[in-house]
């Protein structure tokens, strides 16, 4: 099982950062995480590349 890779973030809501963890044994996914600080609902799509690089993109679940 490989650990989980942390991600720094920006809430499309409050604009704080905030670190998450990225499963890198998923290539690509996409899952809804509340934020840290304001609790609204944030929409996080992980794509991996060859070298297990995430890319994070975050947008509000109402977009």
């Amino acid at each position: 099982m490989s650990a989980l890779d942390s991600v720094l973030v920006q809430c499309p809501y409050c604009w704080e950062t905030l670190e998450i963890s990225v499963d890198p044994s998923v290539a690509d996914q996409e899952y809804v995480e509340d934020c840290q600080v304001c609790c609204q609902p944030i929409v996080v799509h992980v794509v991996l590349d060859e070298s297990l690089t995430p890319t994070v993109d975050v947008r509000a679940e109402n977009e």
